[in-house]
């Protein structure tokens, strides 16, 4: 059982399943104290059932993070049970409905950037003034591609991870000279769906490192951000993609290709 993280408080959102179980795991066998926080309670439960039995802490508050008042529950349980929060991961978010933008609503993109961006701005706030009181704290972000790039009909989404890295860039100036550190990591192809072998073939044949990733890659580099190896990094985005936003060719496979495109009469 490995201590790097060691009895730290540590938030993760949308740790049910995917990229969220994978940090929660692994901040749990690194020796914090996990507290899962997901509208999927009984499937958070089961990954918290897994953190314990391997030997670590774990706990689930069942959170809608586009909530106000259940974000505010949350944060005054860890502060009532635990006194102090080292780390949030703000993991928590919506890609669907896929839609191209001539088909939404506003209550489309309210959705979206509800849980996306407006949800990570809520639990950052709540965590910045507990971490900015005890002097120290680490708030990680999950931005994706279309923060920087863009999708096809991804509209909502893309505008609310460009808004993501704008905020962890913006919290990094005003935290840091309260102790707390803001920085956001940037996950490529991850095969958090079970996608096909046919699938996995196609996007991995356009990641340098020739295959798509799995949860477990983020997860390292969550800790790491966490920890105090990473004590004079801020404002920063991590990219863990296998190298695909580095290099300039078009993709060859496109989730929401131009044959899609509503027909206008």
């Amino acid at each position: 059982m490995e201590t790097r993280m060691n009895d730290q408080i540590t938030i993760v959102t949308g740790a049910a399943r995917g990229i969220g179980r994978a940090i929660a795991e692994r901040f749990g066998a690194e020796g914090a104290n996990v507290i899962l926080a997901d509208i999927e309670t009984e499937s958070a439960e089961l990954v918290a059932e897994g953190i314990i039995k391997a030997g670590g802490k774990a706990s689930v508050i069942t959170t809608d993070v586009s909530d106000e008042s259940q974000v505010n529950a949350l944060f005054d349980h860890v502060m009532d049970t635990h006194g102090s929060l080292d780390v949030l991961v703000n993991n928590a978010g919506k890609i669907s409905p896929v839609k191209h933008v001539l088909e939404v609503d506003k209550a489309w993109w309210d959705a979206l950037i509800g849980v996306n961006l407006t949800g990570t701005f809520m639990c950052s706030r709540r965590a910045a003034h507990m971490m900015a009181r005890q002097g120290s704290g680490s708030i990680i972000n999950m931005s994706s591609g279309g923060g920087t790039k863009a999708h096809r009909a991804f509209v909502a989404y893309d505008a609310s991870k460009g808004g993501i890295e704008a905020m962890t860039r913006a919290m990094a100036l005003d935290l840091g000279p309260y102790g707390v550190r803001v920085n956001c990591l940037v996950p490529g192809f991850i095969n958090t769906y079970d996608a096909s072998e046919k699938v996995q073939q196609e996007q991995g044949d356009i990641v340098p490192l020739g295959r798509m990733g799995v949860a477990e890659d983020m997860a390292g580099s969550a800790v790491f951000l966490a920890s105090s190896d990473a004590a004079y990094i801020t404002g920063q985005r991590i990219v863990i993609d296998g190298g695909v936003l580095v290099q300039q060719r078009s993709a060859n496979v496109d989730t929401y290709p131009p044959s899609r495109f509503p027909k206008l009469d």
